[in-house]
């Protein structure tokens, strides 16, 4: 087992009310992600064939966020040098920040930015609440504070289940492609791996400066690829340009908020509130892009956020 790496203090981080508020924040804004992206592809007309596009469009959206977040911790006078705990073993901190970005931004945001121009916008955000899942799991064997319990186990039994209700009526709700729906479960898993990542970043870097670094860095590494690949942004508009600030908006306001809560509180306490993320990434995708809201897309999201309530019912 992990040791804890936060401690008892004042933090506004680590106060009940605020925790809550600023969790309920991160996930409501990624809900609106899902219908902003699509709508994005549409106006820069970006095709589902047209990878390049879609990975220079996320690296853009990551770059720029990052470049923001570096950009506010130089002018606070944020620490950009590797802690003292981590100067003893540099290349093995420089090779986990590294993995960090890969897991938290490149491939997370390649898989998703992908899964999604292949899908509903409704369905991928149900679909992506598997990341809840497997952070539990995941945390269960390496932070003390979250043991295994049954109440942890029928919770994640009850969401996967709801997941597995996505394909209950066939070709009206969409079924499984692995460019669809695959790639959405990959971005799942290295969304859950990076969150689990997140106390390592703060143990060896100030955690605003690592999330800087990881959109930096990881859109860059979306940016370059997706050029090499012949990706453009054919069609730029103005309201192309508002969608896409949105998104920097989003990225950079979620992420910077998720980790340091993730630094500060159990992981169990914050995943509860990304329970929100596929009934906001589900609603808004069906009223932006008048996309049918089918039955199962109704059980799916009850079943998927009674499994994280269940997961976290009565925990401090």
């Amino acid at each position: 087992m992990i040791m804890e790496a936060y401690k008892t203090n004042n933090s506004i981080f680590q106060r009940p009310i605020w925790a809550a508020v600023l969790a309920f924040t991160a996930a409501f804004l990624w809900g609106w992600a899902y219908p902003l992206i699509k709508l994005g592809f549409a106006e820069f007309e970006i095709t589902t064939e047209m990878t390049g596009s879609k990975m220079l469009f996320a690296g853009i959206r990551f770059f720029v966020s990052g470049i923001i977040i570096l950009s506010i911790a130089c002018i606070t006078h944020r620490s950009f040098d590797l802690k003292e705990s981590a100067k003893t073993h540099v290349w093995g901190s420089c090779l986990f920040l590294l993995a960090f970005t890969l897991l938290n931004t490149t491939l997370h945001y390649a898989c998703f930015y992908i899964g999604l121009s292949h899908s509903q916008g409704s369905r991928a955000a149900i679909l992506n609440s598997m990341s809840v899942f497997v952070l539990v799991l995941l945390a269960c064997m390496f932070f003390k504070s979250d043991k295994l319990t049954l109440r942890k186990v029928t919770g994640c039994a009850i969401g996967f289940a709801g997941i597995l209700a996505l394909n209950l009526s066939g070709e009206e709700s969409g079924s499984f492609t692995f460019l669809g729906d695959g790639m959405i479960i990959l971005n799942a898993l290295c969304s859950a791996f990076a969150s689990l990542m997140t106390r390592g970043v703060g143990k060896r870097v100030d955690v605003f400066v690592g999330t800087g670094y990881s959109l930096g860095i990881g859109g860059a590494l979306l940016v370059i690829p997706g050029l090499l690949m012949g990706g453009t942004l054919p069609n730029v508009t103005l309201i192309g340009i508002i969608y896409l600030l949105l998104l920097i908006g989003i990225s950079t306001i979620g992420f910077t908020l998720y980790n340091k809560l993730l630094m500060c509180n159990p992981v169990g306490k914050i995943a509860i509130w990304n329970s929100l993320i596929p009934i906001v990434g589900a609603v808004t995708s069906c009223l932006c892009l008048h996309e049918t809201f089918v039955w199962n897309y109704a059980v799916a999201t009850t079943l998927t956020t009674t499994g994280i309530y269940v997961i976290n019912k009565g925990k401090s």
